[in-house]
């Protein structure tokens, strides 16, 4: 018995269900997400490239911009191509070093997005609250380095995470209830007690996606009270619109990531496929929506885009 359970914890492959009961339906399904990730490729894409080759947009805040173009590409595409495969070809093995690799990325950029998005936040704090030392406090190099950072921070506290999924043992059933390698349901198929993992997954998202959202709160609650002290209306509407798209993009990351996890948490009452849609949307509709959003709310990247397109 025990020969036949160490055999069964090496690492072989998992498999991915795709949308629990509604297998027949995968291929019509599989349409919105894959337009959702053909127009995320686009809209990144085509941020990143305005920033780059628009020489009035290199500016800390365009280049933290950029840093999120390039986030939604990483983790749209550590994501969606597998799904497709799953919805459109019933490709659903997974190899168990692909399955933690891909968790890997999931984890780390969005860390690395929290990290982003309150780089972001303290951009607009000086450029709203202290404006004259805007230039002397956040230069280029200094902006590179803070992306650096949160790249950094996200790889060293999720690095120890997968070596601890990773030394569980896995036996029995190999199939994932979801069309990627969620966290939870992966960790439900391990045959030894998660608890130093989960604990360790716990401490890491209060430290880091809870730390930073603080921080962010605080940085626009003074961001607030420095605009309501500007003499002229003009001028509080003209410093709130720039802040605009930031606050609909932390909205749409910390709303729609704690609703994708507490229904993996507490998912009594809710149908499967339920769960495993709202989990693939977050992965997927932001990435596509933020720079729909820039796009459509800075004046600066639109004449970019357009400026680009005419090169083209």
């Amino acid at each position: 018995m025990s020969t036949t359970n160490q055999s069964n914890t090496n690492h072989s492959p998992f498999l991915l269900m795709g949308i629990p009961d509604l297998e027949a339906l995968h291929m019509w399904i599989s349409i919105p997400f894959c337009l959702t990730y053909i127009m995320s490729l686009l809209g990144n894409g085509m941020v990143l490239l305005t920033v780059v080759l628009d020489k009035t947009l290199h500016e800390p805040m365009y280049y933290f911009i950029s840093m999120l173009a390039v986030i939604d590409l990483i983790f749209s595409t550590a994501v969606v191509p597998k799904m497709l495969a799953v919805l459109w070809l019933d490709s659903r093995e997974i190899g168990f070093e692909a399955c933690f690799i891909q968790m890997f990325f999931i984890h780390t950029f969005t860390a690395v997005e929290s990290g982003v998005l309150l780089a972001m936040s303290f951009d607009r704090y000086i450029a709203i609250c202290n404006p004259l030392r805007y230039s002397t406090i956040l230069t280029t190099s200094r902006t590179i380095q803070i992306g650096l950072l949160s790249l950094a921070r996200g790889t060293g506290v999720m690095t120890p995470l997968m070596c601890l999924l990773t030394s569980l043992p896995y036996c029995g059933t190999r199939v994932i209830p979801h069309s990627y390698c969620e966290h939870m349901a992966v960790v439900a198929l391990a045959c030894a007690d998660p608890a130093v993992s989960d604990l360790y997954s716990i401490i890491v998202a209060t430290l880091l996606v809870g730390t930073d959202s603080v921080f962010i709160a605080f940085s626009y609650i003074m961001i607030l009270r420095s605009v309501m002290r500007l003499p002229c209306q003009e001028a509080r509407l003209k410093a709130l619109s720039t802040c605009g798209s930031h606050v609909s993009i932390i909205l749409l990351f910390y709303i729609g990531g704690l609703l994708s996890m507490y229904l993996q948490m507490f998912s009594v009452g809710s149908a499967p496929h339920v769960q495993v849609l709202v989990a693939d949307f977050y992965l997927t509709v932001p990435p596509m929506l933020n720079p729909l959003i820039y796009g459509l709310k800075m004046k600066q990247i639109q004449e970019g885009m357009l400026k680009l397109l005419r090169r083209l």
